[in-house]
């Protein structure tokens, strides 16, 4: 056979010799020609019994070099013992004190919080396996998606004190984060309604002495760490040095968060975002509810919100004179600057009590950080409402509208006229109320505590 194959071999090669003119084959220069080593023989006629040993090898376990993973024995029984006695018995290991510092609420709202979600959701309900433990219970997986929402650590940092793989923590938090949004998105996250924009003026026109105002709008950015390699152009500008994502929000003085829209590409600024917003959502439906006031006896249609120099010149935008002059500008400048701190407030809290919206997002998808900040917001709320902060703290549902498309609404919210037009009647009446506290510092505003009493 090895004969049979040099041969044919040499035949091949020197029919590839180049000819000379006279017909005759140039042969090359040295005699040393390598002809490649012919395969072996391994088939012997037939390829069933060589498919056979190659099957038999592969079938053989003694042959493999694949090792299974190793198991880890986690003693999660030991864990929920030990995490009841630290923090749920009668007299725990750790006092209020440090499980309002751990778990950013109070014990009262997170047992409120684990009974509805392991009443709704069956992942938190704990089951028992064939071999006749119990599941992790839901205090547990609780426990740890509030620690990560809290800390910002990686998923097997709680492994050692909770006894949970990194898998199954991340799957608490997102499952946390989804039955937070379905169970309370309609009070905590909620727009304001009738009853809501009573107080809102009231509590407002209390403490910065300026009537119709619904609140502070301004944006905010989350860093995305894992944002995918395609996607980092179009998340990231020239002011950020990281890929980040945007929320747009509207807050009150009580730091409770009214509107929240999230997922727009970093890359975009303000105007963009607010170009694609859902705020005025309400106004074009013919769904909001009425927030019309009266300032400088003149009557205005719609309530405002407080922005600062990049917004539009809208109705319902009030912005500060750039340059004031007047005793009067001056003194409705500190004012709206006064009112318009109260959502970037809000941001300093929301992301220092919640410390994974602080610390770059390693969530691989925008709908998980969606899920995560929407989470937070509502947490953020409930922690107001449970600590009596809140200025509405109850929901009062409005009677039910048709929705029909307002085609004037959008003119009448963008009217230029009518925004320089409540920016004087604002400022005229901020200059005839006594605001001595803007000037001294030991004179405060009223306490938001002491706004209903």
């Amino acid at each position: 056979m090895e004969e049979r194959v040099g041969g044919e071999l040499a035949r091949w090669s020197e029919l590839r010799l180049p000819v000379r003119g006279d017909g005759r084959k140039i042969k090359p220069a040295t005699s040393e020609f390598s002809i490649p080593l012919p395969f072996p023989n391994l088939s012997t006629g037939s390829s069933l019994p060589f498919l056979q040993s190659v099957l038999d090898a592969v079938e053989d376990d003694t042959a493999s070099s694949t090792e299974t993973r190793a198991s880890i024995e986690r003693f999660r029984e030991r864990a929920h013992e030990m995490l009841m006695r630290d923090y749920f018995v009668e007299n725990p290991k750790f006092g209020p004190v440090w499980f309002g510092e751990r778990f950013r609420m109070s014990q009262r709202l997170f047992l409120k919080i684990v009974a509805d979600i392991e009443q709704r959701f069956v992942y938190f309900q704990q089951r028992i396996d064939r071999s006749g433990r119990k599941s992790l219970a839901a205090i547990q997986k609780c426990t740890s998606a509030v620690e990560q929402l809290g800390t910002g650590n990686p998923q097997d940092n709680f492994d050692d004190y909770l006894c949970m793989a990194a898998r199954t923590s991340c799957e608490s938090l997102d499952h946390f984060c989804s039955a937070v949004i379905e169970l309370y998105r309609d009070e905590y996250l909620r727009r304001p309604i009738s009853h809501d924009v009573a107080r809102l003026y009231e509590a407002h026109e209390r403490r910065h002495k300026i009537p119709g105002m619904l609140g502070s709008l301004d944006c905010t950015h989350f860093v995305w760490r894992n944002c995918p390699k395609g996607l980092k152009g179009q998340y990231k500008r020239g002011d950020h040095p990281y890929p980040t994502v945007t929320l747009e929000a509207v807050a009150s003085q009580d730091l409770w968060i009214w509107h929240a829209f999230f997922g727009l590409p970093g890359s975009l600024n303000d105007i963009n975002v607010l170009m694609q917003s859902t705020l005025y959502m309400r106004e074009r439906n013919s769904t909001a509810p009425d927030s019309s006031f009266t300032v400088n006896d003149r009557c205005y249609k719609r309530g405002y919100y407080h922005t600062d120099g990049i917004y539009f010149r809208w109705a319902t935008h009030v912005k500060a004179m750039p340059y004031p002059t007047e005793t009067n500008d001056k003194k409705f400048k500190k004012v709206q600057e006064s009112a318009r701190k109260d959502v970037e407030q809000a941001f300093g809290v929301l992301k220092g009590k919640w410390g994974i919206l602080n610390r770059p997002m390693r969530a691989m998808t925008v709908d998980k950080i969606t899920n995560i900040v929407h989470a937070c917001i509502i947490l953020h709320n409930m922690i107001i409402k449970d600590d009596g902060r809140a200025i509405s703290p109850v929901r009062i549902v409005d009677r039910g509208v048709q929705v029909v498309y307002n085609h004037d609404a959008v003119d009448e919210i963008e009217d230029e006229e009518v925004h320089h037009r409540l920016r004087y009647d604002l400022t005229e009446y901020v200059g005839r109320q006594n605001l001595s506290h803007l000037d001294d510092p030991t004179a405060q505003p009223t306490p938001i505590a002491d706004l209903f009493i």
